[in-house]
């Protein structure tokens, strides 16, 4: 997967990746439309599908609301990388088929507009903009299960028998 990078800073909290008066819809684009927009208001308007988050420390921290990795991934967001995740929102972006990487060193060293590639199962990241390359834990086992299933539900949805 290859996008370009939409870049935060440290804390970035659920309240700002959904607002919480977003909260009373089930409708994913419906919450797409608004993510992020109390932190960067014309984040809808330049994420392109395929194109990838990049933060600092402690990203999706807040509330332990499922809503926020459903926002980022039905606006097309590829993967979120970042310096480190809050743990809820770790869990819930995986049981969302959602891909997250921890990788400080891409987190320093990448710009806002950088083209980024990420191999997952490689656990390789490449800024194509500035030719560098980074390695962090590949995604395997039952992480990489979810991811490639879409999530949970469509995971247990394909292992159901049929009828």
């Amino acid at each position: 997967m290859a996008g370009h990078v939409h870049k935060y800073g440290d804390h970035v909290d659920t309240d700002v990746i959904i607002p919480a008066r977003y909260l009373n819809t089930s409708d994913n684009a419906e919450l797409a439309a608004h993510c992020m927009e109390d932190l960067d208001a014309e984040f809808i308007t330049r994420v392109r599908p395929g194109d990838v988050i990049v933060a600092g420390v402690n990203f999706g921290c807040g509330s332990s609301r499922e809503h926020a990795p459903i926002a980022i991934k039905e606006c097309g967001v590829s993967c979120v990388i970042a310096k480190s995740f809050a743990r809820i929102f770790y869990r819930n972006a995986l049981n969302i088929g959602l891909p997250i990487v921890e990788c400080a060193p891409l987190v320093d060293e990448t710009e806002a507009g950088d083209e980024v590639e990420v191999d997952l199962a490689a656990g390789r990241a490449r800024n194509l903009t500035k030719g560098t390359e980074y390695s962090f834990p590949p995604l395997v086992g039952p992480a990489a299960e979810l991811v490639a299933a879409g999530g949970l539900v469509a995971l247990v949805k394909a292992r159901l028998p049929a009828g």
